[in-house]
């Protein structure tokens, strides 16, 4: 039955919105991944310190946030997000006092676990909520906030941290991100559209029983597994180019260009990938994107001047692009809407460990052999896995066509 479509103006203000409070809430776990030598350098010398709080930023991120999503179902997006710029900020400043727990500290536990979890796994369950036609598309600009972030803070942390040092530059953007996400929460974040039919399918509808023929759970297990094996790959040239360029003799700021480029080329490409996937679905989209960054990841091992990072990077932007949204929508896809506030943000928990993964091996192994390349082969075996997990439920979705879980 054809139905009139839930998208307005409103959405795409909405998700244009989201896309920059989360370009603000993740600025500050950059700052970690741009002073990382400098970092290290107070405290004690290895890399894995830093490192480690870049990791557990991410995991804390991605472990709050299935509590995040289950509190703005019930009492709102606008105040879980409000609450998390206000840990994000404390959690900069706690970072900032000198010892390695204490980074961990405010990393792990209010950066990311009370902090960025309220924003990042509720803002694409929120968002989603506005789109029933151009859903991908959606997800697709609201998964490039971080990416966003990455685009534009680099260069500036560098510069900061150049001239202030690392701990006024956290000081002051945890600051900086307060005063900016408190207003345009308070203004923007309305109730999304659908929102009470949400609630009359979750009184309705049990557990899905089946999707592709398989046990739900087993195919969302997969899903997830997928989504943390390519995220440890992805993970990877974000928290350390900089410091690999440093290595071979090209300067950081350099460096923190080439991130820019890596990230920028990623924002950009998302928005193709989005218009893709509304057009073939989420699954075939991250067996394509898993395909491309796989061979961009292969391309670092080989590639040693700075011509050829810059290029290793701007593929490697396109290649991991497309990851993320494409598995939300993947579950947007295959099961209900009233299921959406508890698998997507597991879903998420398990990108996050990988994304949280990925930088602690790459400093566990940088500091065992005393350069990057077994972090890198180990970040090509990880994609392997994931494409192939990938490929395997792409050829299953082939055999049994399912039909959508529901129209919003």
């Amino acid at each position: 039955m054809d139905t009139k479509s839930i998208e307005t103006r409103t959405s795409w203000v909405v998700a244009t919105v989201s896309v920059m409070l989360l370009g603000l809430s993740f600025g500050g776990p950059w700052i970690v991944a741009v002073g990382l030598k400098a970092i290290a350098a107070d405290m004690g010398g290895q890399r894995t310190a830093p490192a480690l709080g870049g990791s557990l930023a991410w995991f804390g991120t991605a472990a709050g946030g299935i509590v995040m999503g289950r509190i703005a179902e019930r009492y709102g997006i606008r105040w879980t997000v409000m609450f998390g710029a206000v840990m994000i900020c404390v959690g900069l400043f706690i970072s900032t006092l000198g010892q390695p727990w204490q980074l961990w500290l405010g990393h792990g536990l209010f950066i990311g676990l009370l902090g960025n979890s309220g924003l990042n796994a509720p803002l694409y369950v929120y968002v989603s909520r506005w789109f029933d036609r151009r859903r991908g598309s959606a997800l697709a600009l609201i998964s490039s906030g971080g990416y966003l972030a990455g685009f534009v803070w680099p260069t500036l942390f560098e510069r900061s941290i150049a001239h202030f040092g690392w701990r006024w530059t956290m000081m002051a953007y945890g600051v900086f991100q307060l005063a900016a996400i408190l207003p345009l929460a308070l203004i923007f974040l309305r109730p999304p559209p659908d929102l009470p039919l949400a609630g009359k399918a979750g009184a309705a509808a049990g557990p899905t029983p089946d999707v592709l023929g398989w046990n739900a759970n087993a195919v969302f297990a997969l899903i997830a597994g997928a989504s943390f094996l390519c995220c440890v790959t992805m993970s990877m040239p974000q928290a350390h180019l900089v410091a690999l360029c440093s290595d071979l003799g090209i300067s950081p700021t350099v460096g923190a260009a080439m991130l820019s480029v890596l990230l920028g080329v990623g924002l950009l490409s998302r928005q193709v990938w989005g218009w893709i996937s509304d057009r073939i679905g989420g699954l075939p989209t991250a067996l394509l994107s898993s395909g491309l960054q796989g061979s961009a990841m292969a391309g670092f091992l080989v590639t040693q001047d700075e011509a050829g990072l810059f290029a290793v990077s701007a593929a490697f932007g396109v290649g991991f692009a497309a990851l993320i949204p494409a598995y939300v929508l993947a579950i947007r896809e295959l099961y209900p809407v009233s299921e959406a506030y508890w698998r997507v943000p597991t879903l998420l928990f398990l990108s996050g460990s990988g994304m949280a993964t990925g930088p602690w091996l790459a400093g566990y192994l940088y500091d065992m052999y005393g350069y990057y390349a077994p972090a890198f082969a180990a970040g090509v075996a990880s994609n392997a896995a994931n494409f192939a997990l990938l490929a395997m439920l792409v050829v299953r979705q082939q055999w049994v066509r399912p039909a959508p879980a529901d129209a919003a």
